[in-house]
């Protein structure tokens, strides 16, 4: 949703395509993949040393609450 809203160059036809593969046995799921494939810009992957994913704030906000459950009442007194 986050892309949907942020991103006008978000492909939601691919993205479709992806959540209809998401329950097959084969299906692999990685941050690169959803770069390439649905033109993503809330997260962003580097490799090699010191790389990593990272995620726009309000999607890592959402990923630490779905996380923990200590966090995402913290979140809601302290907000």
């Amino acid at each position: 949703m986050w892309e949907n809203i942020n991103n006008p160059n978000f492909k939601p036809v691919k993205f479709d395509g992806l959540r209809n593969q998401a329950g097959r046995n084969a299906f692999l799921m990685s941050s690169t993949k959803w770069i390439n494939t649905t033109n993503a810009i809330g997260l962003i992957t580097r490799a090699g040393r010191y790389g990593g994913t990272f995620a726009q704030k309000d999607i890592a906000f959402e990923f630490a609450r779905w996380i923990s459950a200590e966090f995402k009442l913290y979140i809601i007194q302290n907000y």
